[in-house]
């Protein structure tokens, strides 16, 4: 067909899945939750006066950044190509008007939008109605992604298909004349791996902490019920970490390194991150009733507090670093109960103030990023750009305090008893003082890396630090 047959055949395209990497519903229903979580229970009410009336209901209660949705981008240049070839496009989706309409002037590619009202759901069968009713059997070219576009493409002149599952492709082409095809690779191990984080499994080994305090680390038992602990929690801190994506999808999209992100890039589905995250919180809790009931219940704080922090914490200015800082904290004492081994004033003191202070240079680097794109504030969180310096001194007095309590704990009685050279751990002191200005430097010289701790296994001083630091205590003893 030539190009100037083309305006005689409209290009309709659907929305969820196709030009974007997402779906609108689960996205907006998300939010409703994070936002209102007491709507939950009025969700069921909803559905049962029809689906487009429960999209209507959420779209109006949650305004979407349609500018940062993850759009595929070789489906919207090929969009962009044909319509300067002098074709009509059609945005056709089952999402709510409001949200279509609002990607539809955002794009500017689109010269009519049909979607759900409030009354009609357009999707699958009403979806081809409609496009039918419209331009007639055969009288346009439809792009979709799913099994629910089958009865579009039936009433199509041609199926452009669109990231589709395997078997969906098998029976298009089978039935449909297929114009184009775009693919989109399933996401692998890979890309679940990276959703899991777990790189930032690292910080759960501070689950032994009670342990090797207790010079302990070569009681076998005891270490055996460790490990069970720090892969309990390292489970569940990757469930958290799920549902903290899924519900910070905006803020992780705007970011330049976060919006890289399985989720917020639209690698994964909204539903398969959600079901995994349940899956992995209750591999968590089988493998920590293995542990000790002492240590379960720990383990439920812990996904509690994190859990509200994902909700509404993190939104809190200073709250959300005294509670990064304390669930840092939560896993030493969560240590010692899997352990039997209580934690001392001084480790939960130390660790309270030196892991504020890192909550502190993270909270920093993100302001830092704000600042230097000239905007007032960091979305998603309470800070402005004009809190860098005060959010800088807290971070910085919460560092060094953590080290005059390390000083204190090498002055008191309890190290007598610990170890044979006691004197020799006063050494510890200005390796943690270099390192915890080292930190702080790189954090104003713009080098930090979203996660403090991330930063500090990739960092050779750091390293360095760690394993002189690890001699120190070693010669002590």
């Amino acid at each position: 067909m030539s190009v100037a047959d083309y305006p005689s055949f409209p290009l309709c395209v659907d929305l969820d899945g196709t030009l974007i990497r997402s779906d609108l519903l689960q996205e907006s229903a998300l939010k409703l939750l994070r936002d209102g979580p007491h709507l939950v229970l009025a969700l069921p009410l909803w559905l049962a006066s029809g689906k487009a009336d429960l999209k209507r209901r959420i779209a109006g209660r949650v305004p979407l950044d349609v500018g940062s949705l993850p759009y595929d981008e070789e489906v919207v240049e090929w969009i962009r190509g044909e319509r300067a070839a002098g074709r009509r496009v059609v945005l056709c989706t089952a999402s709510d008007a409001s949200y279509a309409k609002a990607v539809a002037e955002h794009l500017g590619l689109f010269d009519d939008v049909i979607a759900s009202d409030g009354r009609t759901n357009v999707s699958a069968g009403r979806k081809a109605a409609l496009l039918a009713e419209r331009f007639g059997d055969g009288g346009f070219d439809y792009a979709g992604n799913s099994r629910d576009d089958l009865p579009v493409w039936g009433k199509a002149r041609r199926a452009i298909l669109v990231g589709v599952p395997a078997a969906v492709r098998s029976e298009a082409r089978q039935r449909f004349t297929v114009e184009r095809e775009f693919e989109r690779p399933a996401p692998g191990p890979l890309v679940w791996l990276r959703a899991m984080r777990l790189h930032q499994w690292l910080k759960n080994l501070l689950v032994l902490l009670p342990l090797a305090g207790a010079h302990q680390l070569l009681n076998a038992p005891l270490f055996g019920e460790a490990m069970l602990a720090f892969l309990a929690f390292g489970l569940c801190a990757s469930g958290v970490y799920i549902l903290n994506d899924l519900m910070d999808l905006e803020s992780d999209r705007r970011h330049p390194r976060k919006r890289r992100r399985p989720f917020a890039a639209g690698a994964i589905s909204l539903v398969g991150g959600a079901l995994f995250s349940a899956l992995l919180l209750a591999a968590a809790l089988a493998i920590g009733l293995a542990v000790t009931p002492a240590f379960v219940g720990w383990l439920a704080a812990y996904f509690g507090v994190t859990l509200a922090y994902t909700l509404f914490l993190k939104r809190r200015v200073i709250v959300d670093c005294l509670t990064l800082g304390g669930l840092y904290t939560l896993r030493i004492v969560a240590g010692g109960a899997a352990v039997g081994i209580a934690p001392s004033f001084w480790l939960l003191a130390f660790s309270l103030f030196l892991f504020l202070s890192l909550a502190f240079v993270k909270r920093y680097s993100e302001l830092m990023i704000v600042a230097k794109a000239e905007q007032t504030s960091a979305h998603g969180r309470g800070y402005q750009a004009g809190d860098l310096s005060i959010v800088q001194t807290m971070g910085v007095a919460s560092g060094f305090t953590a080290v005059m309590l390390m000083a204190l704990y090498i002055n008191g009685d309890t190290v007598a008893r610990l170890y044979s050279q006691p004197d020799v751990l006063w050494m510890t002191i200005p390796v943690l003082l270099y390192w915890v200005s080292r930190m702080w430097m790189q954090a104003h010289r713009g080098n930090m890396e979203d996660d403090p701790v991330v930063f500090a296994v990739k960092d050779k001083y750091s390293l360095a630090c760690g394993a002189l630091f690890v001699a120190v205590l070693w010669a002590a003893k």
